[in-house]
């Protein structure tokens, strides 16, 4: 039994397979979670929505039928997998961290240093950026999702790097002059710098992940055609999450610009 979604090499089956890593994974974060904190009244029904959204939508694109697929068999679906687990569910997450966190992260002038650092956003930025280009890459790849640890590794510098990239969009600690401006720029950087991974994925003559070229075929798209497709979901996807995010900030941005005038 396998305890997390790897390649596998075998002909692939609609029949249910048992993940036992990923349900553990799940609940873990989900215990974290619950005893984070209890949110402010105003605020209980709508943090525990979007963190039920985050650890819903994580757990779908880790669990079987999606985990499996990606993992060694569509790089098309490997890649829906990289915009649920980086791109949707960490600022879903985020959002649904309970403000006791917060306080307790404001309080412990050590853990609120590092943070600074970590979700400073031009290293957050790059960072991010960084790890979508690694593990993008055809080596990487190939060597990593052989094996459940490779893919496990994956999965989690998606999500971490999801995490330190939302984090100051979402997050009001640490606190750092960074108005509604700078955040659509920094948003608006990030779905051009995800420009050439799409365009390495698109229009590439050849397939480059062995991985998905040799795994056993699912209907009737090439291996080229894939990850074609690929490629495509990566740029239509992360632009899709962006571009919602951008039009919120714009949103709120504006409506704080009315009050202060009305003010």
């Amino acid at each position: 039994m396998q305890w997390w979604c790897a390649a596998q090499g075998i002909p692939w089956s609609w029949s249910w397979r048992a993940y036992p890593g990923v349900w553990l994974f799940i609940v873990l974060v989900t215990l974290i979670y619950l005893r984070g904190g209890r949110a402010r009244e105003g605020e209980f029904s709508r943090q525990r929505l979007a963190f039920a959204a985050g650890i819903l939508t994580l757990w779908a694109a880790l669990d079987w039928p999606i985990g499996a697929l990606g993992s060694g068999y569509l790089a098309s679906v490997h890649m829906v997998q990289f915009v649920l687990i980086a791109l949707v569910a960490p600022p879903l997450l985020l959002l649904g961290v309970p403000g006791p966190w917060f306080v307790r992260i404001a309080d412990r002038r050590l853990l609120s240093a590092v943070l600074a650092r970590l979700t400073h956003p031009l290293f957050a930025l790059i960072l991010f950026n960084v790890a979508v280009a690694v593990t993008h890459w055809p080596a990487v790849v190939d060597g990593l999702m052989a094996s459940q640890l490779g893919s496990f590794a994956i999965d989690m510098a998606w999500l971490g790097s999801g995490i330190l990239m939302w984090w100051p969009i979402v997050c009001p600690v640490p606190k750092r002059r960074f108005p509604y401006p700078l955040k659509i720029g920094y948003l608006l950087l990030n779905t051009v710098l995800n420009t050439a991974p799409y365009a390495f994925l698109t229009f590439g003559e050849l397939p480059f992940y062995a991985t998905y070229e040799l795994a056993p075929r699912i209907g009737t798209i090439s291996a080229q055609g894939d990850q074609r497709v690929a490629g495509l979901v990566m740029k239509l996807g992360s632009g899709v999450v962006f571009w919602t995010a951008i039009g919120i900030l714009f949103y709120r941005w504006w409506r704080t610009e009315e009050a202060e005038t009305t003010a």
